[in-house]
């Protein structure tokens, strides 16, 4: 069965069989999506009523992990998208229609950023507030953060022409064997990993912190405290003011008075540089293997918040690595 034709036996045999379906554009993953429209019609009301397809190809993208989210962020009273329907042998599922308000498309539409960033912030401070037991989220391993920062090396620099010993290789993933640790001192929590405005939803009918909808957390993991708030305020894609970031920083140490804020800083640090080197190589991979060359437009940014990172003195001797190895010439948009 093509993927076309397990499509329509899953809708067909679902309450969305006579909807209209209009996919949505892609982004970065293999996974895509289409909003659906039942419309009914009696003699007393005419409505349309929509859901979202969501197609995840199995030999790409397991559609589980989703599920299992999506699950457990609703047990702890956060709004992730309710599951109508899913065949996860297919890796197909309808889900709930969270509407249009992403922050994305509301701060583009001139949105005061502030009480946004606050609900987001608010919605973390909720997750991290909660104790998750018996859960099924596998851990944020050392392997994965390593199968993360080693993009770096094995996508950006040779498209910037460079080509790195196998010394400088062991140094890099040496350095962040070394700092990883520090970063899980303040407790693990639940990491959606993708955090941030393209994946933030303003819910305006649900009351409190319910009022931020969650999408794009199948990756989700147990992993160190400060990673979702650096995802949310160093973001590849948008331009978060300054003062806005502190004040965010502020409202989130505040509501863990026990927290040592210097501390907490410096792992922030820790995974805000990881992070980068992370989507410096994601960002080059999409455009050198996949064609995704709009992705490219970021690299600026990246390396501006890469080298802010880099001037703490927690990250001294990456500085060194990195000022050594990857000099300020060869920090610019790959050549493709």
């Amino acid at each position: 069965m093509n993927r076309h034709q397990a499509i329509e036996t899953f809708l067909r045999h679902s309450n969305w069989h006579a909807a209209s379906v209009d996919w949505l554009p892609g982004d970065a993953s293999f996974r895509r999506y289409a909003r659906l429209y039942n419309r009914t019609k009696d003699a007393t009301k005419d409505e349309t009523k929509t859901a979202l397809l969501m197609d995840s190809p199995p030999e790409y993208e397991d559609i589980s992990p989703y599920i299992r989210v999506a699950d457990c962020l609703r047990s702890l009273g956060l709004s992730a998208p309710a599951i109508l329907d899913v065949d996860e042998t297919q890796g197909l599922a309808i889900i709930e229609d969270f509407g249009h308000d992403t922050y994305t498309h509301l701060l583009a539409a001139g949105h005061d950023p502030t009480p946004l960033y606050t609900l987001a912030v608010d919605c973390l401070i909720d997750l991290h507030q909660q104790a998750l037991t018996a859960t099924d989220i596998p851990p944020y391993s050392d392997d994965d953060f390593a199968a993360e920062h080693v993009l770096l090396i094995d996508w950006y620099t040779p498209a910037v022409g460079l080509s790195l010993s196998q010394s400088a290789r062991d140094d890099y993933l040496a350095l962040w064997s070394g700092l990883l640790p520090q970063t899980r001192l303040w407790g693990e929590v639940l990491v959606l990993r993708d955090f941030h405005v393209d994946n933030l939803i303003h819910l305006n009918n649900r009351p409190d912190v319910r009022a931020c909808g969650l999408l794009d957390f199948q990756d989700a993991r147990m992993g160190p405290r400060p990673y979702d708030l650096v995802s949310l305020l160093q973001d590849a894609r948008r331009d978060v003011d300054t003062s806005l970031a502190q004040a965010m920083i502020k409202q989130y140490c505040a509501a863990f008075p026990d927290l040592d804020e210097v501390g907490f800083m410096e792992a922030a640090t820790i995974l805000a540089a990881q992070r980068h080197c992370k989507v410096l190589g994601i960002f080059t991979r999409l455009a050198k293997r996949d064609g995704k060359t709009s992705y490219l437009e970021h690299i600026p940014r990246l390396w501006h918040l890469l080298i802010q990172c880099l001037e703490h003195p927690i990250l001294s001797d990456m500085r060194l690595w990195f000022d050594s190895t990857i000099p300020a010439p060869s920090r610019q948009k790959p050549i493709l």
